[in-house]
């Protein structure tokens, strides 16, 4: 119970159709087994409506919002929903993150990039934007942003890539102008992950068979020569939230197998 008695919105709380779970499912229903509330929020409602029900069936509780964080009306609905519906938000994990399409510069469609960017950092900034002046109110909150390994390793992807350090360099950004508020900000940058997002849409991106997918990508993680799971990014979410991180901001956590190691 080390999120007991506290309330949570989990942004990308659904995910994408296949044979594991999404990190933002995995962290909503982990997050309700620890004891909080969950506000489950998607744009997809079925799924969100799909991943509350497994909550339930374990015995925890929550509720669903649809929100497009890419709408400003939408990212401050969040966080009034949360309020009325809860009174407070303790915890918000933004989850959401998209990269269909990228490429590198030179090859790069306008439209793609921007699409990444307002997805990946601008709808992070506007929950964040609504969600901070309550819990500046309250005197205490933490959020945790899922970032990426690719951050700071090197890729083929220009839009992603550049997104999700932006990502590191907000999250750093709302820690230091948020800890004379009690409120702590940090990032976790997962490597490569078994998830539906990563799996099936590569194959279905790329022709490739899913078995092929993921052997290619365990390939390329040096602990164990495997991928990790939406559990492992859960479960680093989860410390971050939880008040034994009470003296932790501005973190920005690798859950990667070691991949990150290999840098330079």
């Amino acid at each position: 119970m080390r999120l007991a008695n506290k309330v949570a919105i989990v942004v990308g709380a659904g995910q994408t159709p296949g044979e594991t779970i999404g990190n933002g499912r995995a962290t909503a229903v982990l997050f309700a087994r620890e004891g909080a509330t969950v506000l489950l929020v998607d744009r997809d409602e079925a799924s969100a409506g799909d991943t509350l029900r497994m909550i339930e069936a374990e015995g925890g509780t929550g509720s669903v919002l649809r929100a497009d964080i890419t709408v400003e009306d939408d990212a401050c609905a969040i966080a009034s929903t949360c309020v009325d519906r809860y009174g407070r938000i303790d915890v918000l994990h933004n989850n959401v993150g998209i990269g269909a399409g990228d490429s590198g510069v030179t090859t790069m469609d306008r439209d793609v990039w921007d699409r990444i960017f307002d997805v990946n950092l601008t709808g992070m900034m506007l929950t964040c934007k609504y969600v901070i002046p309550v819990m500046r109110e309250q005197g205490s909150g933490a959020i945790v942003n899922i970032s990426s390994i690719a951050a700071v390793a090197s890729t083929r992807i220009a839009a992603y890539t550049s997104s999700k350090a932006a990502v590191n360099a907000l999250t750093q950004h709302l820690a230091s102008s948020n800890a004379r508020y009690g409120i702590r900000v940090n990032a976790i940058m997962p490597g490569l992950l078994d998830t539906p997002m990563a799996i099936e849409s590569i194959s279905a991106a790329s022709g490739t068979p899913v078995d092929e997918v993921r052997e290619q990508r365990n390939r390329v993680v040096p602990l164990n020569r495997r991928m990790g799971t939406a559990w492992d990014c859960a479960y680093a979410a989860l410390f971050l939230a939880s008040d034994e991180a009470g003296f932790v901001t501005g973190a920005i956590l690798p859950v990667d197998g070691g991949q990150g190691v290999k840098i330079g």
